[in-house]
């Protein structure tokens, strides 16, 4: 294995895909991610899942609101956002573009409520 000598020197191990926690660091192959880096004091994390997920935000965020997030206004998209935000949910990867098609917007506007509120 091409990367064995990074992993014994970094004390890594190799994760499949499906074991890839936030804390790890994905290999891509091709645009796919095809196993995750996962560093020696990372190895007690739990995965994305145990600890809850983007849609799971996202649901709870369009209760909240008291609407689906695509059928809010502007304003109420910009607070989304920001919620989001403040709740972690863009450590989540190409988590911008899943927030964009919730919203219904591009995630060029997605990018921009965030840096409206920094």
């Amino acid at each position: 294995m091409a990367i064995a000598p990074l992993l014994t020197r970094t004390d890594a191990v190799l994760v499949g895909a499906d074991a890839i926690t936030a804390a790890d660091v994905p290999l891509l192959w091709d645009g796919e991610t095809i196993a995750g880096v996962r560093f020696a004091d990372q190895a007690t994390h739990l995965p994305v899942e145990a600890v809850g997920d983007l849609g799971r935000l996202l649901e709870d965020l369009a209760t909240e609101l008291g609407a689906p997030l695509g059928d809010l206004p502007r304003p109420q998209k910009q607070r989304a956002v920001r919620l989001l935000e403040e709740r972690g949910a863009f450590t989540y990867r190409k988590s911008a573009e899943t927030v964009a098609e919730a919203l219904r917007v591009s995630r060029f506007t997605v990018y921009n409520y965030l840096n409206r509120d920094r």
